[in-house]
């Protein structure tokens, strides 16, 4: 099952939709038409038990399409599949020959770990504003877990039941900030840069641990690898993390980015984003997340 937040024409208030193959439904509208109650708001989802009744509802939509409204893609505003998690943890040299193309370490022998912060959160189709205090901004196509409970010290083998589902983001780095100091920070979190989307995507979908992910740059494409080429695999990660910090429902874990990124061209073919620059980062049955680029006034 695949959920979204979003805008409607008018409106500030986030909607929540569930997208199926005929048309998104809106969740309130649909919970009122049938009395199935279901919250209007992703993270409650989250935290409740609401899978049967939001299957219920699908089902009906599903069955009933001639007689029920669907709301068009065309005319929503997408938000942040999560808009307010507790916490955005971050791994940093996740694949192999991105690793090697950083020149930053050799693989390390746990993950690391760094954050952003809720300001970084920001949407599918939403322009991204290029920091006037950096220079060298670089994409980095990642996975996205979204934790579905509360999970502390949780094993490996379990740490994939604490999961409620996944998502893409694009990891939007300004490089001469990152290395600015010996903290990353800077470079990391800086306002909306953190767009997850355009959905999250239920954990009974796919095999996270063999999706194809793919990063366009203008159309071209930049980076291409598999989540199997992960060095630290989902399990893990959530599981070394809980660890350290107690996990919560709608927390997001970006997972790390393969090869292909400007950091790793030669310095005299790094050519960094710009105004007008699109990026689209493609994960095979998560869908696609794209984002246009345009330098802070």
């Amino acid at each position: 099952m695949k959920f979204i937040q979003y805008f409607q024409a008018n409106s500030n208030d986030i909607q929540v939709g569930i997208q199926s193959e005929l048309g998104i439904i809106n969740i309130a509208e649909a919970s009122e038409t049938l009395g199935v109650q279901v919250p209007n708001q992703m993270k409650a989802i989250i935290e409740g038990d609401y899978n049967n009744r939001i299957q219920q509802i699908l089902d009906y939509y599903t069955h009933h399409a001639h007689e029920v409204t669907f709301v068009d893609s065309d005319t929503i505003v997408y938000a942040p599949v999560i808009h307010n998690p507790e916490k955005i943890i971050c791994v940093g040299l996740n694949y192999h020959d991105h690793v090697s193309e950083s020149k930053i370490s050799d693989d390390p022998d746990e993950p690391v770990i760094f954050s952003k912060f809720n300001n970084a959160l920001a949407s599918h189709n939403q322009v991204i504003p290029l920091n006037k205090h950096g220079e060298q901004f670089d994409y980095e196509g990642e996975l996205v877990v979204v934790i579905g409970k509360t999970a502390k010290n949780i094993s490996q083998v379990d740490a994939l039941d604490a999961v409620f589902g996944y998502s893409i983001a694009n990891d939007v780095s300004v490089r001469d900030l990152q290395f600015k100091s010996g903290q990353w920070l800077l470079g990391k979190t800086n306002d909306f840069s953190a767009p997850v989307g355009p959905n999250l995507t239920t954990k009974n979908e796919v095999d996270i641990n063999n999706l194809a992910i793919k990063t366009y740059r203008n159309g071209a494409e930049v980076q291409s690898a598999n989540t199997k080429q992960m060095i630290f695999k989902v399990a893990e990660i959530v599981s070394y993390i809980s660890e350290y910090m107690t996990l919560q429902a709608g927390d997001i874990i970006l997972t790390g980015t393969p090869s292909g990124v400007v950091l790793g061209y030669p310095e005299d073919q790094q050519v960094w984003l710009k105004t007008g620059d699109e990026i689209t980062v493609e994960i095979e049955g998560l869908g696609r997340l794209t984002n246009t680029f345009e330098l802070e006034k």
